[in-house]
């Protein structure tokens, strides 16, 4: 009944112009700062957020959906058809795939709902839902779209550098004396998503250094399907300025957009920061 309809969450960036053209249901996070609760990207922008939280003391701290936000999303996709795909945000971040599945199992028998852990998040979670929707629209089988995202996945990569330490001490990524220290020194720690997971794996203190490591890792792959900047603001900053300078040295053909990542990821890595994500395609794997 029906072809097969793609759920994700906020965290995904997607266009909301192609989220409503591959009929892509997007479930919404929750964030709070301070004394304020807002619905990632339905009550709130990520820059008037970002806004906010340059005038606030407070972290914010991001909620899944729940249970029962899934369980309607389903009802309502099930009246149409038999077969969905959940893709979420790295379960490692957040609870949402762990909600999602739990609200799957009301619709056994039913409906088969296929929870898929992105282990990424941001435009990497948008990358896998775009390509899903796309390839339900060709009128491929659950099966089939589960098969191209889990082989998309481990050619998704996000490094960042971040502004502060102190949202990776409140994580338990590092230690408050670390936290402190490298406040004293102005180190910006330089991070990796891997395995669904922020992993510290240097530091640095200046724009140079900065712009350096962003640009060692960008070099690394021989081959690059997609791009892109993330930071906190729509203009670009000196660093990213820096950045694709250096980059069209190696890429010319490739503008990677700069796009202002989502709140749910400032409560991992703060505000200020910046990003780089690649993704190598499926190009190699297929020959």
């Amino acid at each position: 009944m029906g072809r097969v309809k793609i759920v994700t969450d906020s965290t995904a960036y997607l266009e909301p112009s192609v989220a409503r053209r591959l009929g892509i249901t997007i479930v919404p996070l929750t964030v709070r700062l301070g004394d304020e609760t807002f619905q990632e990207s339905v009550d709130i922008a990520a820059e008037e957020f970002f806004q906010k939280l340059d005038h606030s003391s407070a972290m914010p701290m991001a909620f899944s959906p729940s249970v029962e936000d899934f369980q309607a999303v389903y009802t309502k996709l099930s009246k149409t058809t038999d077969q969905i795909m959940s893709v979420h945000v790295s379960s490692k971040l957040s609870e949402t795939c762990d909600r999602a599945a739990a609200a799957s199992q009301a619709f056994l028998g039913r409906c088969e709902i296929t929870v898929v852990d992105s282990l990424t998040t941001s435009i990497g979670l948008g990358i896998l839902a775009t390509a899903a929707a796309q390839a339900a629209a060709q009128g491929q089988s659950l099966a089939e779209i589960e098969f191209l995202i889990r082989g998309m996945i481990p050619r998704i990569y996000i490094v960042f550098l971040a502004e502060t330490l102190g949202y990776l001490e409140r994580e338990g990524r590092i230690g408050q004396a670390q936290a402190l220290l490298g406040t004293m020194l102005k180190i910006r720690p330089f991070l990796a998503i891997e395995d669904g997971e922020i992993i510290p794996l240097e530091k640095v203190r200046d724009r140079e250094g900065a712009v350096d490591k962003l640009f060692e890792f960008v070099g690394e792959f021989s081959q690059i399907e997609q791009m892109a900047i993330l930071q906190s603001t729509p203009e670009p900053i000196v660093e990213t300025k820096m950045l694709i300078e250096r980059l069209e040295t190696i890429f010319p053909k490739i503008k990677p957009p700069i796009l202002v990542y989502g709140p749910a990821l400032a409560c991992h890595v703060g505000p200020n920061g910046l990003g780089v994500i690649v993704y190598e395609g499926l190009e190699r794997v297929m020959r």
